[in-house]
């Protein structure tokens, strides 16, 4: 297995799409070598110097501390890394949408973890061990860091990460929910997490099947309307992003507090998880007879 490159910078930078493929070769695919990283250096966009936020020592600790306590089981460390790379990483929706910084995080920073994480046991029809080029520059649901940062994201509850880890202990729901716009409605991904809580929905055919009846609906009925939110207060959050210069390290056996703001309604969330239970009745579960 990979270690780090020699050459970890200090800091976070931007690295373009075009310039990755380069640096993403076989080796590093397969797990077998890293590249230097001092080639790497000379084509990223370097990000603000006044700004904290961008030092990488806190996320290669994370990324340390993850790879030594899940050891034995590298997908449980999603639910564990998710929240903590939220709390330490404090990006306004617009930066965390810039595949750019997620590039340079994956392939300069971490690409040990990367491969350490995603790293596929062979199969009879796959029998090399290879790590997707996706997992370092592709789609927000599928890069390694992006997909847990939006899942953090998406699903915190305010200041409250708790159900991150619940969503993010299921690697369907990430793959499958992160990619369909519903998910940013606060009550529906707080539903969603309460039926994976109950038992309700396991499976991964339960999850894709849950998804698809949940988007349907949507089409023909607003959520909105069913179950209100309060708008996010933008202040909060850019008081939080702030106060990242002189923030200490996340906890690592508690989880750490989001923005400071308002929990979602509780009257909304119980409102959606009873009719998206009423809804997985029927759903389409691939396997599932009706009335099972």
């Amino acid at each position: 297995m990979i270690t780090q490159p020699i050459h970890v910078p200090e800091r976070l930078a931007l690295l373009a799409t075009s310039a990755v493929d380069p640096f993403l070769t076989e080796e590093l695919l397969k797990g077998e070598q890293v590249h230097g990283g001092i080639d790497l250096a000379k084509v990223v966009e370097p990000l603000p110097e006044d700004d904290a936020r961008w030092w990488v020592e806190p996320i290669r600790s994370l990324v340390e501390d993850a790879m030594f306590e899940f050891r034995e089981t590298p997908t449980r460390a999603d639910a564990w890394l998710a929240p903590r790379l939220h709390a330490t990483l404090r990006l306004t929706r617009r930066e965390a949408a810039d595949k750019r910084l997620w590039n340079h995080l994956a392939l300069a920073v971490a690409p040990d973890y990367v491969v350490w994480r995603h790293l596929s046991e062979p199969t009879a029809k796959r029998p090399e061990r290879r790590v997707a080029a996706e997992r370092f520059r592709g789609p927000a649901d599928r890069q390694c860091f992006s997909r847990l940062w939006w899942a953090a994201e998406l699903f915190r509850n305010g200041a409250d990460y708790e159900p991150v880890e619940a969503a993010c202990g299921n690697q369907d729901l990430i793959h499958s929910v992160l990619r369909k716009e519903m998910i940013d409605h606060r009550p529906t991904a707080q539903a969603i997490v309460r039926l994976l809580k109950s038992g309700l929905v396991t499976t991964g055919r339960e999850v894709d099947g849950l998804s698809v009846a949940i988007n349907a609906a949507g089409a023909t009925l607003i959520y909105d309307v069913l179950a209100p939110d309060q708008p996010r207060d933008p202040v909060r959050l850019r008081d939080w992003i702030e106060e990242a210069e002189s923030a200490p390290p996340v906890e690592r056996y508690e989880l750490p507090k989001g923005p400071d703001e308002d929990p979602v309604p509780e009257e909304s969330v119980t409102a959606l998880t009873h009719y998206f239970a009423e809804l997985f009745e029927t759903a389409p579960v691939r396997g599932r007879k009706l009335g099972d």
